[in-house]
């Protein structure tokens, strides 16, 4: 008896399959415009994306951001977290270690986070996810914010 192969057609074979995101990141109120985003870069047809996550804690919002560009068809993914706490980055990083991804490349510093924005802002990112646990324009982040990234996505407890 003779088997054949079933080959799926074109569309299918070339779809990218969306990782499973962790509950806890489908949760961030930022989680729908961070995909919005990121199709509206692939739409422009970009094939690279640059993220920075501001108070990115221990990075999960961040890595789980990274691999869903990959799964959208992004071919180079620079994530960079910054973050006040040594705990938080060293499990940050630790996390990121476990990505095996040539095309995703993640890194988290233990900076000051105006000061890591002001850098940021000579060669803006394309995403700036800013958790806004600070009020920006208390705090004088507003235009630090503004010129970190060509696209600021803040939760609902920020000014920015």
């Amino acid at each position: 008896m003779r088997t054949t192969a079933r080959i799926a057609p074109a569309a299918q074979r070339i779809a990218p399959r969306l990782a499973p995101i962790r509950r806890a990141v489908r949760a961030d109120p930022r989680w729908p415009q961070i995909v919005a985003a990121l199709q509206d870069l692939r739409d422009a047809r970009r094939h690279a994306v640059r993220i920075v996550d501001a108070d990115c804690a221990c990075g999960t919002l961040l890595i789980e951001v990274a691999r869903h560009a990959r799964a959208m068809g992004f071919t180079a993914i620079e994530g960079r977290g910054i973050d006040g706490s040594p705990a938080m980055i060293g499990r940050a990083r630790a996390a990121a270690a476990r990505l095996h991804d040539p095309a995703i490349g993640l890194s988290f510093d233990m900076t000051d986070m105006r000061g890591a924005l002001l850098q940021e802002a000579e060669a803006p990112a394309d995403l700036l996810l800013w958790h806004g646990g600070r009020d920006a324009d208390a705090t004088g982040m507003a235009a630090v914010l503004a010129a970190a990234a060509t696209r600021l996505i803040a939760d609902g407890n920020s000014a920015a």
